[in-house]
């Protein structure tokens, strides 16, 4: 049984485009499947402004999906802020993209880090400051820095921290929302090097949610490739991202830079996603698609498996001379 299935889920928010302009509606989610095995890291990559985010909230339970469903280890996910979801909590984390902000900075880490267990009455007390001390060593922190504030500590270590405190509770699920972004380059490769030890040794899934494609074939299982709100390409990270199907999952791949590839041409994905409360009719790919035909402008292509074990929402995926062209 996956640790996690979430399927057609959906979420729609209501703007208005001024004071006295009729309400809108955004759906910021739009028919999402996914499937998280236990072990597993699941990578979800896109633009700014696809849904990423969004789809972590719903699959954490922090927000309620107005269409579709959500099983966590094979049971629906309860309503937020109820008695039965708030006992989940110990068994899902989430760590946010900026550390500093998910930090209280009034506290010090081993405070923040024991915050979890005192929280879901995790252990006895005696037990949690040596509970604390293992897992701020499991991350890399020093024993010196526990009494730190988070002020005193580089944006690598205030991740590491983060990542300690949710690790507390053993949970059995981490949704990582671009914990990498708010980092310097140099910290990036050990950030994500971390992160790969630290599911060998407590075996939690992860939902690693990024923009950035090389953090996620260093860190995936699967990759799910996802536009406007919508999953257009999911299958393991080799075959998506050496070989993707989706015209916008090729133009993504193309945008990684490989050694021994300087002035050769490369494909260039123009203008900027559509308005997610104007979206264009079919396929929400089809205005900035060098290749759409009549029927990608009417009707919306279905994610649907291919033999070689990816899933693909492209109306041209099995045409002939579609591959040939690529």
């Amino acid at each position: 049984m996956s640790l996690l299935t979430a399927t057609n889920i959906g979420r729609r928010y209501t703007m208005r485009r001024g004071m006295m302009s009729r309400p809108v509606a955004v759906h910021a989610v739009d028919g999402v499947s996914l499937t998280l095995e236990r072990g597993q890291t699941l990578g979800l990559v896109g633009e700014s402004g696809c849904g990423k985010s969004t789809t972590g909230r719903l699959v954490l339970g922090l927000e309620a999906p107005d269409a579709g469903e959500v099983l966590f280890d094979g049971a629906p996910m309860p309503p937020p802020g109820t008695t039965a979801w708030r006992k989940l909590r110990a068994r899902m984390q989430m760590v946010f993209q900026d550390p500093l902000g998910a930090l209280d900075r009034r506290l010090p880490i081993a405070a923040q880090v024991r915050e979890p267990l005192d929280i879901h009455n995790s252990l006895s007390p005696d037990e949690r400051p040596a509970r604390v001390e293992e897992l701020l060593g499991a991350v890399g922190l020093r024993p010196d820095q526990a009494a730190r504030y988070p002020h005193e500590l580089s944006g690598g270590q205030r991740q590491r921290a983060v990542l300690a405190r949710a690790l507390a509770t053993n949970p059995d699920l981490l949704v990582c929302d671009e914990p990498i972004s708010a980092l310097d380059v140099s910290i990036q490769a050990q950030a994500m090097n971390l992160l790969v030890e630290l599911q060998a040794r407590f075996g939690m899934a992860i939902l690693f949610i990024s923009h950035d494609l090389r953090a996620v074939r260093q860190v995936s299982h699967r990759v799910a490739v996802m536009y406007l709100g919508r999953i257009v390409e999911e299958g393991e990270p080799d075959a998506v991202l050496h070989d993707p199907i989706h015209p916008y999952a090729r133009a993504l791949a193309a945008a990684i830079p490989h050694p021994g590839s300087r002035g050769k041409p490369r494909a260039v994905l123009q203008g900027d996603p559509p308005n997610p409360a104007d979206r264009p009719s079919g396929c929400a790919f089809h205005p900035r698609c060098a290749i759409a035909e009549a029927a990608c402008r009417v009707s919306v292509p279905p994610l649907l498996a291919r033999p070689d074990g990816r899933a693909v929402a492209c109306h041209l995926a099995h045409d002939p001379a579609f591959a040939k062209a690529a």
